[in-house]
């Protein structure tokens, strides 16, 4: 016992390594998510990985997180169909409590939607959905992703963890996260395929069959978190 908590206190420090920004977890405030979002299955995908993913919000009652930020404002992030492989969570540290790549799925949809819009609106080509987050930065990006880890702690949705939060909250305050966060040029690649929204739209439960009929082959749902 005493050399596995070694061994996990050392895939923990070493994940949170990435980290040179700090975010306070416990004093960060909940918020409240609203909606339903569904995670898709799309097929193998490329050589890596389980195969390819979408986050897709229900079109009936979309995933919202409202967040409080520092000044005591309100900020709704509504997040649009994304591709997604979960947390990005290197696979040595999966083995442990709370760094599943799925465990805080929509505190993950919320934060990789703030960076989409990033992205997109860096390029120049924004949806009015992405312009509507414009004034999030960086720094707020990681207190938001520990903010909706929070909620969904608070309102049990997910187990609490001693140690998952903090890591993975710092983990998106480092230098690799606020690189990627200026990456130019990435917009393109983040667009949905239409093919990919096509299966998504028909595998979404009580979705009209008309795409089925049309031969669109429906992604499959692996998960669904409402609230």
């Amino acid at each position: 016992m005493q050399i596995f908590t070694s061994f996990r206190a050392a895939i923990l420090a070493a994940l949170a390594l990435s980290s040179c920004g700090q975010v306070d977890y416990n004093g960060t405030k909940p918020g409240e998510f609203q909606g339903s979002l569904f995670v898709m299955w799309l097929g193998e995908g490329g050589s890596s990985g389980d195969g390819a993913f979408l986050f897709v919000p229900d079109p009936d009652n979309r995933l919202s997180f409202d967040w409080p930020d520092e000044n005591g404002k309100i900020h709704t992030i509504q997040p649009d169909m994304m591709y997604t492989d979960g947390g990005s969570i290197p696979k040595i540290g999966q083995v442990f409590n709370g760094f599943g790549p799925w465990g805080y799925a929509p505190a993950y949809m919320v934060h990789d939607w703030l960076y989409t819009a990033r992205h997109c609106l860096r390029d120049g080509t924004p949806t009015p959905s992405e312009q509507k987050v414009a004034d999030i930065t960086f720094e707020q990006s990681a207190v938001i992703l520990a903010s909706a880890i929070k909620t969904l702690i608070d309102t049990r949705r997910v187990k609490e963890d001693d140690f998952a939060p903090q890591v993975i909250s710092s983990a998106v305050a480092g230098p690799i996260a606020r690189n990627k966060w200026n990456e130019a040029g990435a917009c393109a690649g983040l667009r949905i395929l239409e093919k990919d929204r096509q299966a998504a739209e028909a595998g979404i439960p009580g979705s009209s069959t008309a795409l089925r009929r049309g031969g669109v082959r429906p992604a499959t749902v692996v998960g669904q978190f409402s609230f």
